[in-house]
């Protein structure tokens, strides 16, 4: 059954929120946005993280192996959706080759192109001789050990969980935060992780480039790097850089999860004329 925006009177919408539905159905290759798909600059449009993770699902699903680990993924979007829309993934096999795989995604809604990503998956094999010097694993505290946020808005209202460790989004300082994913991105389909990572890693954006007077940036695109694969459901974000130049800015995050490093997740954005109000400043 076809779920959209417009299939939602308002009581099931408030409903929907305090649920887990999914962020898509399926009909066949056809994926069809629910209500808890819109983003934060109109609701009538799809958020980018579910942009990046429906196009990290489509290869995945149809491209990975127990073998290979996606090491990198970066999509960029180009258009913002309307939520109201089927979307299409097509992908294609550039490079198949013992150790190294190369794949192509892009994104249609209505048949117009939107997105598109490019994935390397890189085939596991056993580290070299020697050492190697590496940043420490951070010392934060387990999600666990973290209270709940009161404030629902942190995670917009249900779209996914969050565990606060030090600062907050805006603050002028070191910025870290747990993220786990609490639906499922397709209807029927657990998120592998993978997909709970491409799914989280636009968080980046908002975290690394929100400043005290808000979000003034939207990100064009999300480059995700990853030695390995996360084995814990939540996700730690750490801001490790931002900066600015005539409105093009940079935005990146070190990625954990409760094991210690995975990868990092960097953004591209660029200024908006209306930035976003700071949540934790309302």
């Amino acid at each position: 059954m076809r779920l959209t925006a417009l299939d939602f009177p308002t009581h099931s919408r408030n409903l929907a929120r305090m649920t887990n539905m999914p962020f898509f159905t399926r009909d066949g290759e056809t994926f069809h946005p629910t209500e808890v798909a819109n983003g934060p600059w109109d609701p009538k449009s799809l958020h980018g993280r579910v942009i990046v993770g429906l196009l990290g699902f489509a290869i995945e699903e149809r491209h990975s192996g127990p073998e290979f680990v996606p090491a990198r993924l970066t999509v960029d979007m180009f258009r913002l959706p309307t939520i109201d829309k089927p979307i299409e993934v097509t992908t294609r096999l550039v490079r198949d080759g013992m150790r190294i795989r190369v794949v192509e995604a892009e994104f249609f809604s209505a048949g117009v192109s939107m997105a598109r990503a490019s994935c390397q998956l890189l085939r596991k094999t056993q580290n070299p001789d020697g050492n190697v010097w590496s940043p420490p694993n951070w010392d934060a505290p387990k999600p666990a050990d973290i209270p709940k946020p009161t404030d629902a808005r942190l995670g917009m209202n249900g779209k996914w969980a969050t565990r606060p460790i030090v600062g907050h989004m805006g603050s002028l300082g070191p910025r870290r935060l747990w993220m786990s994913e609490v639906r499922e991105l397709v209807a029927g389909v657990p998120m592998t992780p993978f997909v709970h990572v491409a799914t989280g890693a636009d968080f980046a954006s908002p975290f690394a480039n929100a400043g005290d007077k808000g979000l003034g940036y939207i990100n064009s695109d999300v480059t995700i790097y990853l030695h390995r694969l996360p084995v814990t459901e939540w996700i730690g974000f750490e801001v490790v850089n931002h900066h600015a130049t005539d409105g093009v800015a940079i935005g990146e995050c070190w990625l954990y999860d409760e094991q210690g490093p995975i990868g990092t997740a960097t953004v591209a954005a660029l200024a908006q004329r209306k930035p976003m109000a700071n949540p934790s400043k309302r």
